[in-house]
């Protein structure tokens, strides 16, 4: 039985205006949001990953143009609603983690006043019930004493457990999505795994659909159902985390999966980089933005931009090399080796497939 669709984002094209001129941060974004699933989107610092998010729930600074697209929730377009109307589903039925809790949170501000004061206003609890509410919620998510912590500021906390509050917070509205923009990143290997299966574990209970805005490619394999890979403010491919980590058809993909450490690295071992630089948004170029550094790159790929090829009924990507007329080519057997190592063992077929 195919789950419902709770998001479905359309062509979203959004620039910025500054000094220097016009960036181009999204061009024409699209993927749909299931209920109950996490989708992951991934790619490099600028790739235009958070930009989406904040699109959605129109966090926008004041220079920020949707020129098209549009956010479809429930029968609304969130990207048309008037500010009074976006503000009453963002904290309600739509939350977001941000990555630093000690920024998310108000240093000045109690962390109980912190937690009843957004269920005061969005859900007009009388403060008896909210500060119930509260207690727990910080239970829930795994704060210990409750009753006294309440009382207490967010730097009396550590970056794990201000996160927590941060989630607790984001959750206390039961809302129906849940975004979480980096969320683990300024916290440690071992708080991070703690925060992750918190989620995973407040999103069985509540039955959430959650995006992932992250370019750590360990946590998408430990929490995704599908995975979005974004480049250059566009999704160059979409897919199952299977697809996406056993089968990866964009050379883009490929690369972000080859620069990953294995547990079979040695430290004299070099890591796999990127060659070249993310293009200058402000003039994007003709084509496939990633060709500049595709070492697959063929004459088309600077001059078209390519169509999202499908590669089965849960798989897309945006690479000329799907297309029938390609020339069929093959991996060299070191990083097909290095590949099959961080796969388990599972080698990506040859004469083509990335």
């Amino acid at each position: 039985m195919e789950r419902e669709t709770v998001l479905q984002v359309n062509d979203l094209h959004l620039h910025f205006k500054t000094y220097s001129g016009v960036v181009q941060a999204l061009r024409g974004v699209s993927f749909e949001l299931k209920k109950g699933e996490t989708l992951a989107i991934v790619g490099e610092s600028g790739s235009g990953k958070s930009v989406t998010t904040k699109a959605i729930t129109r966090l926008l600074s004041q220079n920020a143009m949707i020129l098209r697209g549009s956010a479809m929730f429930k029968g609304t377009d969130l990207l048309s609603l008037p500010e009074p109307e976006i503000s009453k589903i963002r904290g309600n039925q739509i939350s977001l983690v941000f990555q630093d809790p000690l920024s998310a949170l108000d240093p000045v501000m109690k962390i109980g006043r912190q937690i009843t004061e957004t269920l005061i206003i969005n859900k007009k609890m009388p403060y008896k019930a909210a500060k119930e509410k509260a207690l727990e919620l910080m239970d829930s998510v795994g704060i210990p004493n409750p009753a006294k912590r309440f009382n207490e500021y967010p730097f009396q906390f550590s970056g794990g457990m201000r996160q927590r509050i941060v989630i607790a917070i984001a959750l206390s509205c039961d809302p129906e999505i849940l975004i979480c923009d980096e969320p683990t990143t300024a916290l440690d290997v071992t708080i991070q795994s703690q925060i992750l299966d918190l989620i995973k574990a407040m999103q069985k209970k509540k039955d959430l659909s959650v995006i992932y805005i992250t370019h750590d490619l360990g946590v998408v394999a430990n929490v995704a159902d599908r995975v979005c890979v974004m480049y250059a403010g566009k999704i160059l491919e979409v897919g199952t985390v299977m697809d996406i980590f056993y089968n990866p058809r964009h050379p883009y993909t490929w690369s972000l999966l080859s620069s990953m450490p294995s547990l079979e690295s040695k430290s004299e071992d070099k890591l796999m980089v990127i060659p070249g630089a993310p293009p200058n948004m402000l003039h994007p170029p003709s084509g496939d933005a990633f060709a500049s550094r595709n070492r697959y790159a063929m004459k088309i790929d600077f001059e078209r931009e390519p169509p999202l090829f499908k590669v089965s009924d849960t798989h897309y990507a945006a690479t000329w090399l799907m297309h029938p007329n390609a020339p069929k080519f093959e991996l060299p057997e070191e990083l097909r080796a290095r590949f099959a190592d961080r796969m388990g063992g599972v080698v990506p077929p040859k004469g083509g497939a990335l």
